[in-house]
């Protein structure tokens, strides 16, 4: 699934739903590779065809969600079964791409967003808190991180976004759209006010990984062409930029790295954004990649 040639698609947005939760939004967005097949005499690039379709969550989902959040909270052990859960049990906010009809039923990516307040007394949502504020070593956002984990975490979303490395590029911004749209959609479909009050986010929370060259802190030893940090994912840049505070952490897994990172190492990133940031976050991914 290496080397996918993507062209710039036409894509038709997610429809809003009549009512919330009704799974009418699924199979309704996909990404067309438009590379034609080689034929009998032409010699295979590499390059593969591929549909990529968004759907709502569903249980069927739960062992492709897992894998892609195995290591989401580094190597520790917690209950990411029960997160899995509430992952795939809201429906009206959340997307998982696939290849459409795929008979594997593999899952791509995962993009959701979950009120820490809502589920706050579940397992895994202590674990993740426990989790930020053990790994938290910068003493001028502590104070603000137990603000977002507690008394504000009713308006805080934790957006969870996993998806494999080499995903084209070109879903990046239907995908967030997709995401963000549907807060804003639950906001007004939810059945009662406490849930459309649960998607009326101030802040969310993103945790992720980046490569941070071994020298930043000193200086020395990086060249002139030498990035400090370079962004796995590259939506975290725009992210980070816009953030309010922000920490990195030490991770115990490590990627195997290639040859251009052999002078980086893999750290987590815990970003807080602004909710009214988003728009500006939507358009300069749209232009990145337009740009890319």
């Amino acid at each position: 699934m290496s080397n996918r040639q993507m062209h710039s698609p036409d894509l038709p947005k997610k429809s809003q739903p009549n009512s919330a939760g009704n799974g009418s939004r699924k199979n309704t967005l996909k990404v067309k590779n438009e590379h034609s097949e080689p034929s009998d005499e032409e010699e295979f690039d590499g390059t593969v065809q591929a549909d990529f379709a968004f759907f709502d969550p569903k249980p069927d989902d739960f062992h492709g969600v897992k894998t892609l959040l195995q290591t989401y909270l580094d190597d520790i052990e917690w209950d990411l079964s029960g997160f899995v859960d509430l992952v795939l049990e809201q429906t009206t906010v959340g997307t998982v791409v696939k290849i459409e009809d795929d008979e594997d039923n593999g899952i791509f990516a995962l993009a959701t967003a979950l009120n820490l307040g809502r589920y706050k007394d579940h397992k895994c949502f202590m674990e993740v808190k426990e989790f930020l504020l053990k790994v938290s070593q910068e003493k001028d956002v502590i104070d603000d991180l137990r603000s977002l984990l507690g008394k504000e975490a009713e308006s805080v979303g934790l957006l969870v976004s996993q998806r494999v490395m080499n995903l084209p590029p070109q879903l990046l911004p239907p995908l967030y759209d997709a995401l963000f749209d549907e807060v804003s959609w639950a906001t007004e479909d939810e059945p009662t006010e406490e849930l459309r009050n649960f998607f009326h986010f101030k802040f969310y929370i993103i945790v992720s990984k980046v490569y941070k060259h071994k020298n930043a802190h000193q200086k020395k030893g990086m060249s002139a062409s030498d990035e400090e940090i370079i962004y796995i994912k590259p939506e975290d840049e725009i992210f980070h930029e816009l953030s309010s505070w922000s920490f990195e952490f030490s991770l115990h897994t490590q990627q195997l790295a290639t040859h251009e990172l052999r002078d980086y190492r893999q750290m987590g990133l815990v970003m807080a954004v602004k909710a009214d940031k988003i728009p500006a976050f939507r358009q300069q991914l749209k232009s990145f990649v337009e740009g890319s």
